[in-house]
C-alpha cells in the first residue's frame, strides 16, 4: 500500500467531525468500561497462565460485582508473522488458543478483550496490524468471541506515528506555498499567499517572509499541545467577486518530508456537506526542495462559493478512515456486533474530535508509563514528569476534556490505572483514582492483581463503591473543573501544566446531588482551609444539574466524604476540605439540606 483511500464519503471529512453523526455499529449510551488490562502489569509478557490468575482474582475479590468486568490482552499475544493471512496465538505463551481463553473468561461471567494497531505492526513488533486485514481481522475476533477490542497506533503507514517512518509526514502536511493564480473565463488573477492569503485555525505560518507552511493538524501525542481550541488550520483565498464558473488554479509551491512541510494537498471550497473537493493527493515533489509550479487543477466556483480552500486534515481523516474500516469488518462479521472498540492513538490526532463516530474512548496522550512490569516485578509510575508519564500529566489534558465526553459520544482515556506500582504511594493512588472516576475515564487496573487482598490498601481504593459509582453514574457528564489555583481565570477550558496547585472539580449525579472534589497536584502540604463557595460551582455546572433549583435555594448542604464515609451539614454555602498533604484529595458527595 502506498497511499491512503481515496475519500468520497464526506461522513469522513474534517467538516464532518461536528455534525454529531456516529458510524453504523457503533453503539452510545455506554457508561465507562472497568475492567483489568496487561499491560502496566505485564506488558509483552502477559501468558495464558497469567490470563487466567488474573480472572480468578477478579471473581475472587469480588471485583467483577463492582464492575470490573472487561478482561483485556494486550501486546504479545500473537505469533510475530500472519499464518495464511490470520492472525494467530502465541502457541508458548497461549497454547490452548484465544478461543478457549474466551470461553474460559466468559465462564466466569467476565468480558473478553483483544488487540491490534491499525498500522502494519503492532508496538512490540509483530507484523500482524489490521491494516489491510481489517474484515479477516474482525472476523477472526468475532469467532474469538471477542467483547473489546484496543487498537494502537504504531507504525502507522500515513502518518510520522510511533516506530512509523518520519518522512510519513509527506502525508499529514501541505507543501509550503507562495502564491496560487486562477486562469478562466477571460479571467487570470494572481494571489500572494503571504499579503493576498488568509490563515484560518492554527498552525499555518509565514516563512522566510515568501510562503505559508505548516498546513496540516498539531501533533497531540505529547503534553505540549492544548486540547481546547482550533488544532488545524488552512490558508484560504477570497473568490467572492470572480463569477461562477470553471477555473484552473495553479500553485507555487514546495515540498518536503518533516514536521511542517509535506507533500499532500486538498483545495476545497464551500463547507461540510456542501463541500466541494477538487484536489486531494500528492503534488509532485518539488526538486531540491525549490519552488516549482504546479499543472493545472480544475475548480468549479458558484455564487455560494466566497473562498478557496488550500489544506491538509488528512491527519485526522486518514486515521478515522482506518478504525472505521475495523469497525465496518466488525459490522460485516456480525450485524449485531456489540463490540467495545477503544481507540488508543495517544490524541495524536485530536480523537476527541472525531473518535465519538467509531470509538466508545480514545487515548488522550502517549502512555502513562513506559517502565511497566513483568511477573514479579509492579512495574514502576510516577506522579509527573516532562512528557506523559505520570498522573498528573495525563489528569492535566483530561480536566479539561469534559465537553467532548458523554453518553451519546464516548469518554476521553488518560491511560490505564497505575495504582499499585511502585513509585505512586497511596496518596497518590487515591488522588489518582478519584481522578479518574470524576472525569468519567475509562477504570482498566493495570497491576497484578494477585497482589491484592481483600481490605488491603490497595483493594480499599479500587474497591471504594462511592467513587466507583460517580464514573459509572447514569448521567455520563464528566466532571468540569470551577476552580483552580493557577491559570488566569478560566478553570474549565484553560491548559495548565504547573502542578503547584489547587484543583476543585464538581460533576453532576443522576439522584439530584453533585460530587466535588479537591485535588492538591503539588510536592508540598496545602496547609490552609481549601474551601468553594457553592455559587461559583453552580455558575460553572448549575444547568447540568436535574436538581438546580433546590441547590440555588438551599442555604445549607449535606456533604458526605466518600473516602471515610463521615457527614456533615455545612454552617452555609462554603464547602470545607481543610487542608491537604501533597498529592492528596478529598472528595464529597453534595446535596441540599433539607
Amino acid at each position: 500500500m502506498e497511499r491512503p483511500v481515496i475519500i468520497n464519503d464526506p461522513k469522513y471529512r474534517y467538516d464532518n467531525f461536528t455534525d454529531g453523526k456516529t458510524f453504523p455499529g457503533k453503539k452510545t449510551g455506554r457508561l465507562p468500561m472497568m475492567g483489568w488490562n496487561s499491560w502496566n502489569a505485564f506488558g509483552s509478557g502477559n501468558s495464558e497462565a497469567l490470563t487466567k490468575a488474573m480472572a480468578d482474582c477478579i471473581k475472587e475479590l469480588g471485583l467483577d460485582d463492582l464492575g470490573y468486568k472487561y478482561l483485556v490482552l494486550d501486546d504479545g499475544c500473537y505469533k510475530n508473522e500472519r499464518v495464511n493471512g490470520l492472525l494467530a496465538n502465541e502457541e508458548v505463551k497461549f497454547p490452548s488458543g484465544f478461543r478457549a481463553l474466551a470461553d474460559y473468561i466468559h465462564s466466569k461471567g467476565l468480558k473478553f478483550g483483544m488487540y491490534n494497531d491499525i498500522g502494519s505492526n503492532l508496538c512490540a513488533g509483530a507484523a500482524v496490524g489490521t491494516c489491510g486485514h481489517e474484515k479477516e481481522d474482525a472476523k477472526s475476533y468475532t469467532e474469538w468471541d471477542v467483547d473489546f477490542i484496543k487498537v494502537d497506533n504504531c507504525y502507522y503507514l500515513w502518518d510520522n506515528a510511533t516506530f512509523s517512518n518520519a518522512e510519513n509526514a509527506r502525508y499529514t502536511y501541505a507543501p509550503g506555498i507562495a502564491s496560487v493564480r486562477i486562469e478562466g473565463n477571460g479571467i487570470r488573477r494572481e494571489f500572494s499567499a503571504v499579503t493576498d492569503g488568509k490563515i484560518t485555525g492554527n498552525g499555518p505560518e509565514i516563512r522566510e517572509g515568501a510562503y505559508v507552511a505548516n498546513i496540516g493538524t498539531f501533533d497531540g501525542t505529547g503534553p505540549d499541545v492544548s486540547p481546547v481550541g482550533m488544532l488545524s488550520g488552512e490558508l484560504t483565498f477570497d473568490t467572492s467577486d470572480l463569477p461562477e464558473g470553471d477555473y484552473s488554479v495553479y500553485v507555487t509551491y514546495t515540498t518536503g518530508r518533516e514536521s511542517g512541510l509535506g507533500e499532500w494537498l486538498q483545495i476545497a471550497a464551500g463547507s461540510g456537506d456542501n463541500a466541494a473537493y477538487f484536489y486531494d493527493d500528492f503534488l509532485p515533489e518539488s526538486p531540491n526542495g525549490e519552488f516549482t509550479a504546479s499543472d493545472a487543477i480544475a475548480v468549479s466556483l458558484n455564487n455560494d462559493t466566497d473562498v478557496i480552500r488550500f489544506m491538509n486534515h488528512r491527519r485526522q481523516e486518514n486515521t478515522l478512515c482506518s478504525y472505521a474500516a475495523l469497525l465496518q469488518g466488525f459490522l460485516e462479521a456480525d450485524p449485531d456486533t456489540g463490540i467495545v472498540m477503544s481507540l488508543c492513538e495517544w490524541g495524536k490526532t485530536q480523537p476527541h474530535n472525531w473518535g465519538y463516530k467509531v470509538g466508545d474512548s480514545w487515548r488522550i496522550l502517549n502512555d502513562i508509563t513506559f517502565q511497566v512490569g513483568s511477573d514479579g516485578n509492579p512495574g514502576r509510575g510516577s506522579w509527573a514528569s516532562d512528557y506523559t508519564p505520570g498522573v498528573a500529566v495525563q489528569y492535566d489534558k483530561a480536566v479539561i476534556m469534559d465537553e467532548f465526553a458523554g453518553l451519546s459520544k464516548g469518554w476521553n482515556d488518560p491511560d490505564m490505572l497505575m495504582i499499585g506500582m511502585d513509585g505512586l504511594d497511596m496518596d497518590m493512588c487515591r488522588t489518582h483514582f478519584s481522578m479518574w472516576c470524576m472525569m468519567n475515564s475509562p477504570l482498566m487496573l493495570g497491576l497484578d492483581l494477585r497482589r491484592v487482598k481483600k481490605g488491603d490498601e490497595l483493594y480499599n481504593i479500587i474497591a471504594n463503591k462511592e467513587l466507583i459509582a460517580l464514573n459509572q453514574d447514569a448521567l455520563g457528564i464528566q466532571a468540569k473543573r470551577v476552580y483552580t489555583s493557577a491559570g488566569s481565570g478560566h478553570p474549565d477550558t484553560e491548559y495548565i501544566r504547573d502542578n503547584d496547585r489547587i484543583d476543585i472539580l464538581a460533576k453532576p449525579l443522576s439522584d439530584g446531588s453533585l460530587a466535588l472534589a479537591f485535588f492538591n497536584l503539588s510536592e508540598h502540604e496545602w496547609n490552609e482551609d481549601i474551601t468553594i463557595d457553592m455559587d461559583r460551582v453552580l455558575e460553572y455546572i448549575g444547568s447540568k444539574l436535574t436538581n438546580r433549583d433546590a441547590f440555588c435555594a438551599a442555604g445549607k448542604f449535606t456533604v458526605k466524604d466518600l473516602w471515610n464515609r463521615s457527614e456533615n451539614v455545612s454552617d452555609g454555602k462554603t464547602i470545607h476540605a481543610g487542608s491537604l498533604a501533597a498529592h492528596a484529595d478529598a472528595v464529597f458527595k453534595i446535596t441540599p439540606a433539607v
